[in-house]
Parts: C-alpha cells; sequence; structure tokens
C-alpha cells in the first residue's frame, strides 16, 4: 500500500519527530500528548471534555481490528481529528485521467482512498473529581464500525451508520493519564444494496470515508443522572407526556422535577415526579397558551428534568428540545395539528462536494435548508441514510419536514438474517436519537426495496407500536413483483410513481402525449387510502455547468466535469457549453413547473418529492438540478420565479392546450392550491400580455373565500382569439393582488388560413427529386418521412436521469434555436425547448452532422456522455443549389398541424429573400447516408 500525506493535516510522523525510535509507540503518543495536550484542556469543562486535535495514527488495512494489540502498533502518522483521511490527504493515491469513460464519469473522484481499519490515539488527562462519575465517550459519526480501547483494555465496537458511537469508559478510566485508543474500520460490514449505491455508504455521492466526525467527546455525570427522554406532546389536549431513564448506583434520587420552558426559559409548567426505579413516566397539563410547531410557525420549547435528593438539592439535569406538533395520517391527508399539509420536497442523497461526507453544524444545515426554502420547498428526503442531530437542529428551528430512511437499498431484504438484524437496530437507535425532534416526520425503510415483504411489513408494525410520534413506509417506492402499485398494509403513507391504474409523475406522459394543462393523475390514485407522495419526480438532465469545475476545493476531483470539458474543447464546441447548460436548464424548469402544478392539481397527491432540486454527482453524472450540486443557483431560474409554481399558496390553471389558432376561443378555469391560511374575500386578477409584455386585455375578480388545506377552482376565464396578432406567444398571469403570489403560463396562437407565398423554390418530400432540382440550381427544402431517414429518435423531453447511468435512451437534450435568425421571422420562438415545439420535435428523427460541413438552423443538444452536433433542421449548398434539409415532417397533415404549417411558412419566407445564403458545403454523398437503405 502507497501512503501519500498532505503537509498541513496529514504529516509524516517521524518527519516531524524524527528523534522517535520506529518502534517506540508508547513513547511516541506520549511525545505527542505533550506536544499538543494543550488543545484538550483548553477545551475542558467541569463535565466535559473535547478530544478535538492531534491524535496518532495508524493504518492496517489487513489486520483484524478486534485481535489487535493496540499498544503494540507502530503509529507512525498524524491527523487532526474530528476529521478524516481524505482530508489530511492519508491514503492510496487515486489518480484519474479525464475522460468520456464510463468508469470514469459514474461519479467525482476522490483524490486519495483508504479501506480499512485506522486507529487513532492519544494520551487523556482525567481530572481527579471525575473519580466517581459515570463517564460516556461519544463519537457522533463513523463508518462503519469503530473499537475502543483505555490502556489497552478493550472496551467494546458499535456498527451503527445513523446515530452515534456511545461508550461507557467509567470502570476503565482513573484519575490522572490514560491512553486512548479507537479503531475505525470503514470497510463492508453488510450488503446494503447492490454496486454500494445506498447513500449512507458510497463513493457516487458521499464518500467512504475513514474518520470520526462531529463530537469527539468525553461526558462526566453524577452517579444520579437522566437520560434517554422521549417527549410526547399533545396541541389540541394542551399536554404533554414522556419517559425517561434514572441511573443512580447509589439511589440517592427521590424526585425528579419536570419543567417546560420556552426559548427565554420561562416556565410555562411544571411538575413533580417521584422516581419509581431506572425507568419513568410523566404528564403535564399546560394552563397558559401554547403555540404549534409547523413549517410557518417553528415554536420549540424546552423540556427539562432535574434530580433532586431528599434535601430537594440539585443532581442532574438535562433537557430536550421538542415542538407541539401532532401528526397523523387521516381520510387520505396529511395533518400536522389537525390541518392538511402538502410536501413540497427534494432528495437529500449526502451529496456534500467539499468534504464527501456530512455537515455536524447546525449552520451549514440552515444553509442547506435556508436554499431549500428559496426555492419553496418545505420537505426533504433523506434517500437511503439519515444525517446526523444538527439537521435536525436546524430543520427544527426552520420548520423543515423531514423523511429519513434506514441506510437500505436493498433488493433481498430477508435472506440475511445478520443484515436484517442491523437494520432493526438502526430503526431503534434512529428513534431514540432523533424521535423528539418535530422535524422528523417521516421515517422509511429504504429505497426502491425488493425482498421479503412479510418481514418489511413486521418492522413497520413493530415501529409504529414503538414510537407513534412519526408516519411509516415500508419501502419509497418499489420495483418487486406484484408490490408498489398500492400500499402495503401497514402503511401510514405510500410513495410511488405509478399505481396499477397509471403514473403519477410526468416522466411516463409528458412525451408521449401532447401538451395539456388541464390534466392530473386523479384516474391513477382515486382509490388510494393513504396520503400518497409521488417518487423521485423530475430526473430531467442539464448540461453540465464548466464554471462548476473551479468550485471543487476540496477532497474530491470533478474528473467527470473536466472530461466533458476537454471532449468539448476537442470538438470546438467549447464556447457552447455556457448555452447549452441555459438551453436545457430553461427547458428543465419548464418540465418541472407541470411536474408539481400537476401534482397541486390532483385531489388525492399529498406530496411530491423531487430528484432533485440540486445536482446529484453520481450515477453517471445525473446534473438534474436547478441548484448546482453546492446548493447554488445555476442561474437560469431563481427563487422567485421557481416560487411561482412551488410555494404555499400555488395560482393554477386549467386550459386544453399550448397551441392555438386564430379563429378559437380561449378558455380556462382558475383556482389557487392553498396549504398557508383561509383567504377571505380575496380578489383574484387575471392578465394577458403580448411578447413584449404589453398588457392586452385583464380582470379583477372579487369576493373570493379560498379554504386552506385544499386545491379549488374558483373560475372561469375566457377571450376571443380572433382580435389577437399572428403568429404570437402570450403570456397569461394569475395572481392575487396584495400578495406575492402570482403564477403564469404561455400560449402560441397560429393564424387558420396560412397560404404558402408564391415562390421560385422547390418544396418536395422524394429526396431523389430533391436532387433533380439542386443540380438545376434551384433553391429546395426538403421535408421527407422521418421514418424513411437514419438517426435519432425525435423526443420532446431531455435525458432521464444520467445519459451513462441509463445509456439506452436517445440521449438527446433539448433544442437551442436562435430566435433571430430569419428564417424564424415568422415563427416566434425561444432559444429553447418550449412546449409549442412538442408536435415538431415527435414528428422528427435527429440527425448526426459531426462530420458534415453544414450550418445548423435548430441545433439538438446532444447528451453530455457523447457531445455530438446534432440537428433536425439545416441549411447548406448541394450541388449547384441551395438545400435546407428539414427532419422534422413538414409535409403530412398540415391542415391539423399548425405548428409545422407555420414553420414551414417561415422557411419558405425566408429562403425567398436574399438572407438565404447558405455558405457551408455538402457532397450527395455524404446526404445519402441520412436515407435508410
Amino acid at each position: 500500500m502507497k501512503i501519500t500525506t498532505k503537509k498541513i493535516y496529514g504529516q509524516n510522523y517521524r518527519k516531524r519527530f524524527p528523534f522517535l525510535s520506529s518502534t517506540g509507540s508508547v513513547i511516541r503518543i506520549l511525545v505527542l500528548i505533550t506536544l499538543s495536550g494543550f488543545i484538550a484542556s483548553c477545551q475542558q469543562t467541569t463535565d466535559k471534555i473535547l478530544l478535538n486535535g492531534e491524535w496518532a495514527l495508524h493504518l492496517a488495512p489487513e489486520k483484524p481490528p478486534h485481535s489487535a494489540d493496540p499498544q503494540s502498533l507502530d503509529y507512525n502518522l498524524s491527523i487532526q481529528l474530528p476529521g478524516t483521511l481524505d482530508d489530511a490527504g492519508i491514503g492510496d493515491p487515486n489518480p484519474v485521467e479525464p475522460n468520456l469513460e464510463r468508469e470514469i464519469m459514474l461519479h467525482l473522484h476522490r483524490k486519495v482512498t483508504y479501506t480499512g481499519p485506522a486507529f487513532f490515539t492519544r494520551e487523556i488527562n482525567i481530572p481527579q473529581n471525575w473519580n466517581d462519575k459515570s463517564i460516556t465517550l461519544r463519537l457522533e459519526r463513523i463508518l462503519w464500525e469503530s473499537i475502543v480501547w483505555v490502556n489497552g483494555q478493550k472496551v467494546g465496537s458499535n456498527l451503527s451508520l445513523s446515530t452515534a458511537h456511545e461508550y461507557d469508559l467509567s470502570s476503565f478510566l482513573n484519575p490522572g493519564k490514560n491512553n486512548l485508543t479507537i479503531c475505525v474500520d470503514n470497510s463492508k460490514k453488510y450488503d446494503l444494496n447492490r454496486y454500494d449505491l445506498a447513500h449512507a455508504y458510497t463513493n457516487h455521492t458521499q464518500i467512504i470515508w475513514n474518520g470520526i466526525l462531529g463530537d469527539i467527546v468525553l461526558q462526566a455525570k453524577s452517579n444520579a443522572f437522566v437520560s434517554n427522554i422521549e417527549v410526547y406532546p399533545d396541541f389540541s389536549g394542551k399536554k404533554i407526556s414522556g419517559s425517561f431513564l434514572v441511573s443512580q448506583p447509589a439511589q440517592r434520587a427521590e424526585n425528579a422535577v419536570v419543567k417546560v420552558l420556552d426559548k427565554q426559559k420561562r416556565e410555562v409548567s411544571s411538575v413533580s415526579v417521584p422516581l419509581k426505579g431506572s425507568s419513568n413516566s410523566f404528564n403535564i397539563a399546560i394552563d397558559e397558551e401554547i403555540f404549534p410547531w409547523n413549517e410557518f410557525t417553528p415554536v420549540l420549547y424546552d423540556l427539562e428534568i432535574t434530580l433532586t435528593d431528599t434535601s430537594g438539592a440539585k443532581l442532574h439535569s438535562l433537557s430536550e428540545s421538542f415542538g407541539f406538533r401532532n401528526l397523523e395520517a387521516s381520510d387520505g391527508r396529511f395533518f400536522i395539528n389537525e390541518k392538511p399539509i402538502f410536501l413540497r420536497g427534494t432528495l437529500d442523497c449526502a451529496i456534500f462536494p467539499l468534504t464527501g461526507y456530512p455537515h455536524t453544524d447546525v449552520e451549514s444545515w440552515r444553509e442547506t435548508f435556508a436554499a431549500a426554502k428559496e426555492f419553496g420547498l418545505n420537505h426533504i428526503r433523506f434517500h437511503s441514510w439519515c444525517p446526523p442531530k444538527a439537521a435536525f437542529e436546524a430543520a427544527d428551528q426552520m420548520g423543515m419536514y423531514l423523511q429519513v430512511e434506514l441506510p437500505n437499498w436493498g433488493l433481498n431484504y430477508g435472506q440475511d438474517m445478520g443484515t436484517v438484524d442491523f437494520l432493526n437496530s438502526e430503526a431503534d437507535e434512529i428513534l431514540k436519537a432523533y424521535g423528539n425532534h418535530p422535524s422528523f416526520v417521516l421515517l422509511s425503510l429504504g429505497n426502491e426495496l425488493q425482498g421479503d415483504f412479510g418481514m418489511l411489513n413486521g418492522l413497520v408494525n413493530r415501529l409504529q407500536n414503538l414510537d407513534n410520534r412519526h408516519l411509516y413506509t415500508t419501502t419509497s417506492f418499489t420495483f418487486e413483483k406484484g408490490h408498489g402499485l398500492y400500499p402495503e398494509p401497514v402503511d401510514d403513507f405510500f410513495i410511488t410513481q405509478y399505481t396499477e391504474k397509471g403514473w403519477v409523475r410526468g416522466q411516463g406522459v409528458f412525451d408521449q402525449y401532447p401538451p395539456r394543462f388541464n390534466a392530473d393523475y386523479t384516474e391513477a390514485m382515486y382509490h388510494i387510502q393513504v396520503p400518497l407522495v409521488t417518487h423521485e419526480i423530475g430526473q430531467y438532465s442539464i448540461y453540465p455547468d464548466m464554471s462548476e469545475i473551479e468550485k471543487y476545493t476540496g477532497v474530491l476531483e470533478p474528473t467527470n466535469f473536466v472530461a466533458v470539458k476537454n471532449d468539448l474543447d476537442k470538438k470546438g464546441l467549447l464556447p457552447m457549453a455556457e448555452v447549452y447548460t441555459e438551453a436545457t436548464g430553461k427547458f428543465g424548469t419548464l418540465l418541472y413547473k407541470e411536474e408539481i402544478e400537476r401534482a397541486l392539481k390532483t385531489d388525492g397527491i399529498d406530496g411530491f418529492q423531487l430528484l432533485d432540486l440540486h445536482d446529484f454527482s453520481g450515477q453517471g453524472t445525473a446534473l438534474v438540478g436547478v441548484l448546482n450540486a453546492f446548493w447554488e443557483p445555476k442561474g437560469f431560474v431563481t427563487g422567485q420565479q421557481w416560487r411561482m409554481f412551488c410555494s404555499e399558496v400555488v395560482p393554477l390553471l386549467w386550459f386544453d392546450k399550448a397551441v392555438y389558432t386564430s379563429s378559437e376561443t380561449f378558455n380556462a378555469e382558475f383556482g389557487m392550491a392553498n396549504y398557508s391560511h383561509d383567504l377571505s374575500n380575496q380578489s383574484v386578477v387575471w392578465e394577458l400580455k403580448d411578447s413584449t409584455g404589453q398588457s392586452i386585455e385583464s380582470n379583477t375578480l372579487t369576493g373570493f373565500e379560498i379554504v386552506s388545506g385544499k386545491t379549488s377552482k374558483l373560475g372561469n376565464i375566457s377571450f376571443d382569439l380572433t382580435r389577437l396578432k399572428t403568429p404570437a406567444k402570450y403570456t397569461i398571469e394569475l395572481s392575487l393582488p396584495e400578495t406575492n403570489y402570482k403564477n403564469n403560463w404561455e400560449i402560441w396562437v397560429y393564424g387558420d388560413n396560412v397560404v404558402m407565398p408564391e415562390n421560385q423554390i422547390v418544396v418536395i418530400d422524394i429526396w431523389a427529386d430533391a436532387l433533380t432540382a439542386l443540380e438545376q440550381g434551384k433553391s429546395v427544402l426538403f421535408s421527407g418521412n422521418p421514418s424513411n431517414l437514419n438517426g435519432i429518435e425525435g423526443k420532446f423531453v431531455p435525458v432521464f436521469w444520467s445519459p451513462v447511468h441509463f445509456p439506452d435512451q436517445p440521449g438527446t437534450m433539448g433544442l437551442l434555436i436562435d430566435p433571430d435568425h430569419e428564417a424564424f421571422a415568422h415563427f416566434p420562438t425561444d432559444f429553447y425547448s418550449n412546449w409549442q415545439w412538442w408536435d415538431l420535435c415527435k414528428n422528427s428523427k435527429t440527425l448526426d452532422v459531426d462530420s458534415l460541413n453544414v450550418e445548423p438552423v435548430v441545433t439538438v443538444i446532444d447528451n453530455f456522455f457523447k457531445n455530438r452536433r446534432l440537428t433536425n433542421l439545416f441549411q447548406a449548398r448541394v450541388k449547384e443549389g441551395k438545400l435546407m434539409f428539414s427532419s422534422i415532417d413538414l409535409h403530412n397533415d398540415l391542415e391539423n398541424r399548425p405548428v409545422a404549417r407555420q414553420l414551414k411558412y417561415s422557411l419558405i419566407n425566408y429562403m425567398n429573400s436574399p438572407a438565404f445564403s447558405p455558405e457551408k458545403e455538402i457532397s450527395e454523398a455524404q446526404l445519402e447516408a441520412f436515407f435508410a437503405q
């Protein structure tokens, strides 16, 4: 094994201390602590010693850790804890050359790697007044196993991926100097999924790091102390029940005083509880006004328990933060404190692009949740992992609803009982560690689980009986045959992408059916009797942002991004990268908007979980977010724009289609999704604007009673299109006066009687005749049957998830158009794919012109795994003539295809003008390659 070290954190130990022998491990430890022990003493309080600072380190990748003698090891490295070997630059060098091979493109790459046992040791000084106290060692986050020795004597081990590792060192430590050794083994202990994709243990998002994160602390308590407080608040009943444990070998405590305090430490209520042994319970009634915890009023209280002796003297006190939050699933809805809620969520897949490991400080999580709230979200699903306590604390403060999961993405649950026992233990520990947090609302046993559903149902049932403060589900969707189309018998809520009656997310319908904005998923899920949350909606791939590369200043290399950049540069396409990102981002936002609005329009859907608001850096570089992996906006949509369709109140419009002709009347129903508070005597304004933002027509409607907790249709909008200028794009805006709530939709209006201009060009769909006309020096608009062309299937929607992870898909990412090109003088368009292009894309083939000397009029953006030059409309000189080659069908059924008719009209006008003067030339033989033999 070749070990590298960084200069600052992972210095080679002998280089720093050359006078040390190669075998004197104990001497080296003493010297180390002599030099750096002041750190611990500076951080020591009367009852706590923080063990942050420098530790000696020994790596033993082949050594069975449980049988090791830690005092005989050669500690020849040092490291700063908390931290990881990756932070210190310690491990096997991991040089990766950036190229477009699949293994390179799967994820970000670590600079160094290490898997196996790592022994961390240091000397600690125990105060004399701790002699009769209980002493606990807390290690906040470990991946995967820890083993602890004190003075060479083994204390025990712990395997939790989700909660702190705690050890009782009371009988092992002596006043004065002691040696503490911690072995962390990050090798796999149980098979939690295929390919190590579960986010609790993976190199795709967080890395398989080795080290210790967060608290590394010794805590001393008196021999009578409180632990394991469980708080069960009842908002409507204005009372609290709960339980706690008391440890007191000397039986000194006789009573516990239980107090409810607000955050200003003012006493709200209290009760004295006579102790009845180690396990005790309490009930507190509250007479004064209390405030609920929810996304709008995340009010927190403290429950403080103090042990007293017979004289009333204080022995020990412990407090837990909580909120008055009653959660239930009733009549197929989620309720918090008897008010319906709608979950507007995204996933957190343990993506930490600088460190490769989760934050353990509250402020970092507050920043993450603030980014989510800026984009209108109130919910985070932690996909196949559970975050540290700081995430719950931040969510409590900010009113964010959390779903946590066991570290499980298994396809064979129940086959290995060791894994089953481990996951059962993880569930118990998660509830014990985080159960009091009001933000902890949902728990799933894992992602897309398969296997023995009888056992999964049994585990959910056990957890429901153990702790009723949360709602539970067997799995966040499943592909298991005979399951996944309906809730399991024990499910409190149901996460799915479809039922036996159809899809409940747009992935299955947006490309298959023409755009319509009065559609929802009611028919697919009206029979579901528990709250339904749509699973991982979106997954619309967005082109990589090359400016992101410079942000990776930590332990991970953006080799996948660099590979794409190098490929673009080699092909002369690098100047296009920025606009590729913007065009695909605008298009993705359009699709996310319709995804979210359809969910809000569906009576019976109680939430959605995006995949994802921000990028997923693993599983083939799945850049599906409007925020990057750092939770920063990419620049093509703002939080304010996103909140128009994703917020607690969203104006909605139900209408037939995106494309109209001038002889039609626009008819729509309007309404509101309101999950805030009742809006009484509310006015609603609708307005029709042209492409310049000029108002054409508006109306203010008054007197609406918009109840909260549902989506309500309120009225109708109708206006005649005959008086509108055509062809043109128009915007319909719906708003609530004197609020920030507004939303808008675009429609396109084309003329009914589009008469093709008289012209000298040849418009034809037979290639042989087109060649004859070109030989005669004529201008030719060729538009053949796409099914007769060699090319890529014409798609409207972009790549699903990742072209690397799912390579067997057409793999295009939308269109890039120059709206100012003369070819579109009579065809209003944006520079990116919008709804009016649906018919054109679906009735087309995408052509690969990588090696051809042509001028694309429409660029089809290829996926970043291939970066080909693609088009469905190009111009070139051929023989003596000029050619406009359309692989979009502009010939068939034009009377029923107003968009194709209008594009054809615009192209003919362009080709009749002096502006049609292609500069590049292509041969007949090169063109013949487009035609199926």
